[in-house]
């Protein structure tokens, strides 16, 4: 498996986590219980930070903040959207192609210089990071999480 194909899988697995984190988030009172109002926002943040990366992927200016805010269904949304965006900017993509650098600014303004390798490992690993924030959360208002492990995700054919 190349790069770009092993990058391809991991947007894959993001994709089914992020709809697994939603789907618990529904089963346990959707956004009519105030206990999931932090998973919320952490699954907005999740959603628009995708969305931001992929902006500055395309050079293009960042449409939303970094942390808006959202109900279930504009999450359930945005995850759908941000799912199809994913796989149309990948699709292309080569091994090649992920040792290009992009310049950007940050939230905070300031310049930075990235390769396109490091900001599509930054995005899952940043998504993956604020997914283990609602499980914890979820957990400490006695919610079962979502199982939202890669290996499983794998062992179920989920991800190929």
């Amino acid at each position: 498996m190349n790069l770009a194909d092993y990058l391809r899988r991991q947007f894959a697995y993001n994709e089914w986590a992020n709809r697994e984190v939603l789907t618990k988030i529904d089963a346990n009172g959707g956004a009519n219980e105030s206990a999931n109002e932090r998973s919320l926002e952490l699954m907005a943040h999740i959603l628009s930070a995708e969305s931001l990366w992929l902006e500055r992927l395309k050079q293009q200016p960042q449409s939303s903040p970094v942390w808006p805010k959202a109900d279930l269904a504009e999450c359930e949304r945005r995850a759908t959207e941000m799912a199809r965006l994913w796989r149309e900017y990948l699709e292309p993509i080569t091994t090649g192609d992920l040792s290009e650098t992009i310049s950007y600014k940050n939230s905070k303004g300031e310049p930075w210089t990235s390769t396109i390798m490091d900001v599509l490992t930054h995005v899952v690993m940043h998504s993956a990071y604020h997914r283990g924030q609602i499980a914890s959360h979820m957990r400490a208002r006695g919610q079962a999480p979502a199982y939202t492990d890669f290996i499983h995700a794998v062992r179920q054919g989920i991800v190929k």
